[in-house]
């Protein structure tokens, strides 16, 4: 029985390289593409600077006076310390191999389920990183796609992350003036994803059994999520409701096993954040006496600076050190684990086979983009100032 698993297993891989090889030999162009965005991350220290001051130049993220002279000053100020920060955790960001892997992977699910619109291409699309959205947009234009997806991989939608990385999309083509040969659809939200809560949920049992068992039941399990400006939450950005929503879908499938709590990290500046901050979280659990404590990156589907250095050395190797914390464990990021790459197939599937979104044209999505008032700060300030 092994051997014929075994066999299958080898045909099964066997096929997929050859239709890889036959489509690069034919020059056949692919029938879908799916764009995955990001805000990516910088591939060497030498690239930290630029992808800095692309974030501080992005008023759809952050937003000042004078952007457009303060931003770059602020980039290059800060770029030394966060080149030592990459520099610890291998010198660069590995979220472009994660996210082409995912990709690679999702891909070969997808022109087996969905043959009508195989094959797939998986491409990558980064807001402030190499490969660059407009770059991919132009790649995919060349290729000769037909039918385009832009699939966020953040799964919570904020106009501060997907938002912003739709409007790169639209902007992208205004700037250009003139219309995409690909009929495009969009994929913007999927935190509810039967599959990608199970993945989380395979992830925090896994790594529990790992605590001793006289003290499992007493972990408290930190659901840890990139911060967002009150000032953008107060505007109605939906991402804390459905950040909530995926950790309520997790616990309910561990059957609230352990206490938990939903934290925030990577404040920047003096303005007001979502709270708890994860480190003041952690340092408040410890003095109430819970010292056993489970990390988990809810809102991040692979592994980059704020899960290798934020979460596992300044929270993980210093502060907890810091503040006595007895057992730090943090759940590893989704990466290619089996069931997110299920999770990834299914969501994108599910919307090809969806005829409504799939007729949706570029144009009119574009518009509602523009026209929304949860896209950007920038257009609620435009709105709320008039």
């Amino acid at each position: 029985m092994k051997s014929m698993k075994a066999c299958l297993v080898q045909s099964t891989v066997h096929k997929s390289l050859m239709n890889q090889i036959r489509l690069q030999s034919t020059n056949v162009p692919p029938k879908t593409g799916i764009l995955m965005l990001n805000m990516g991350g910088p591939n060497n220290l030498e690239e930290v600077g630029d992808f800095l001051r692309r974030l501080f130049e992005d008023r759809d993220i952050i937003q000042m006076p004078l952007q457009s002279f303060l931003g770059p000053i602020i980039a290059k100020r800060r770029t030394p310390a966060i080149q030592e920060r990459y520099n610890m955790i291998g010198g660069g960001s590995p979220i472009q191999k994660w996210t082409r892997r995912q990709g690679e992977l999702m891909c070969q699910i997808l022109d087996k389920v969905c043959p009508e619109t195989a094959p797939h291409k998986p491409y990558v699309g980064f807001r402030y990183a190499h490969p660059l959205t407009e770059d991919t947009l132009e790649e995919m234009e060349t290729d000769g796609v037909q039918n385009a997806v832009a699939f966020t991989q953040y799964p919570q939608y904020s106009c501060t992350t997907t938002g912003s990385s739709l409007n790169a999309i639209y902007q992208h083509y205004a700037s250009k003036n003139k219309e995409t040969k690909m009929r495009w659809s969009f994929i913007d939200r999927w935190g509810t994803n039967e599959f990608l809560v199970k993945a989380f949920a395979e992830l925090v049992k896994a790594e529990l059994q790992k605590f001793p068992e006289d003290i499992r039941s007493d972990v408290v399990i930190l659901f840890s999520a990139h911060s967002l400006p009150m000032k953008t939450v107060s505007r109605g950005d939906p991402y804390p409701a459905e950040v909530g929503a995926t950790v309520n879908l997790v616990m309910k499938e561990l059957d609230y096993s352990n206490g938990y709590r939903l934290v925030w990290q990577s404040k920047v500046g003096p303005v007001p954040w979502l709270e708890p901050a994860t480190d003041k979280a952690i340092e408040a659990l410890v003095k109430r006496g819970r010292k056993h404590l489970l990390l988990v990156p809810i809102a991040f589907t692979s592994d980059h600076i704020e899960t290798l250095h934020e979460l596992d050395i300044e929270y993980g190797d210093e502060l907890a050190k810091k503040v006595g914390v007895e057992t730090y464990r943090r759940v590893p990021s989704l990466n290619d684990h089996p069931i997110f790459i299920k999770s990834i197939a299914d969501v994108v599937s599910k919307h090809l086979k969806d005829e409504k979104k799939n007729l949706k044209s570029f144009a009119s999505k574009m518009s509602y983009v523009r026209k929304s008032e949860v896209w950007t700060d920038q257009k609620l300030d435009e709105n709320t100032s008039s």
